[in-house]
């Protein structure tokens, strides 16, 4: 009854894949995310009083559809946009030796006479004249290098997920592209402050606290460059 068992896991993770055979990745649902919940909890603004006074036609209001007003991201709900630019190049060479010998001896040629009394008992070649001699020798060489190159160019819109009580604000965005059965997904999270966004309401990678960024997919293409299941777990449990 025991290898039945170990097999039900398999079995149904092959069924799962067999499930989508011949047709497309599934486009990951908005509805219950963090974006979804933001843009449908932001309060809507309040319905000006007919009667009351305005200043429309001037403009120098301060309403962001104003011709002078602010249009960057500052309340949660806001969308804005993320720049992701990333070329870093870094190589590190590191080389390390060391060596070293001693060399110890230690006798007693006399003493009062006791050292040839002790040779008498000792067996024939050995002296208290040459009692102790060692000689000890260690090397270590080690060479290291790293070198590592990454560029990625990327643009994804991010909507404010949350505004903390400093001002800080938390985004989040999300982007699915699907090419015939393959489908490229772009996530970006982090916390960003206000006053670094620029008017063209766009804010940069560098400058996201605690940024993730996520660029994948999954797809044919995705399955085919991973082991299969079986051999992933026989890679972790066997120990040899």
């Amino acid at each position: 009854m025991t290898r039945p068992l170990l097999l039900l896991p398999l079995l149904l993770a092959a069924c799962g894949n067999l499930s989508q055979v011949g047709k497309a990745p599934d486009f990951s649902p908005l509805e219950g995310s963090y974006q979804h919940h933001s843009l449908y909890s932001t309060p809507m603004p309040e319905t000006a009083d007919p009667d009351a006074p305005t200043d429309a036609s001037s403009l120098w209001t301060g309403q962001t559809t104003s011709l002078l007003g602010d249009r960057r991201a500052a309340q949660r709900g806001d969308i804005l946009t993320v720049v992701i630019e990333i070329d870093d190049k870094a190589e590190i060479t590191n080389s390390t030796g060391r060596s070293r010998t001693g060399s110890r001896s230690m006798g007693i040629p006399q003493m009062f006479g006791i050292p040839q009394r002790i040779d008498e008992s000792l067996p024939e070649g050995a002296s208290m004249a040459e009692a102790v001699e060692t000689d000890s020798g260690t090397s270590f060489k080690g060479d290291g290098s790293v070198s590592r190159k990454e560029k990625l160019t990327l643009r994804v819109a991010a909507t404010v997920v949350e505004e903390l009580p400093n001002g800080v604000l938390r985004i989040e965005g999300q982007q699915e592209v699907r090419v015939n059965y393959e489908l490229r997904e772009l996530i970006v999270t982090g916390y960003v402050r206000p006053a670094d966004i620029s008017r063209q309401n766009e804010i940069t990678y560098d400058k996201i606290a605690g940024a993730r960024v996520s660029y994948g997919g999954r797809g044919q293409i995705t399955e085919m460059q991973q082991p299969p299941y079986g051999q992933q777990i026989a890679d972790t449990v066997l120990p040899f």
